[in-house]
């Protein structure tokens, strides 16, 4: 498990990586594989933030 401060900068790289894959997508027509990558990064968010929030629960 990292450090907070490690947490916090892994969140930040794909909260980036989120913003760079939405703004990406076409306005018509969005393949399934798009939708599946977006949502794996969103869970990976939610994943980072409850670990940081267990770590900050420990402090």
């Amino acid at each position: 498990m990292g450090s907070e401060e490690d947490l916090l900068k892994e969140i930040e790289v794909l909260k980036e990586r989120l913003k760079e894959r939405k703004k990406a997508l076409p306005a018509h027509s969005i393949r399934p594989h798009q939708l599946l990558a977006i949502e794996k990064l969103e869970e990976q968010i939610e994943e980072k933030g409850r670990l940081l929030e267990e770590i900050r629960k420990l402090k």
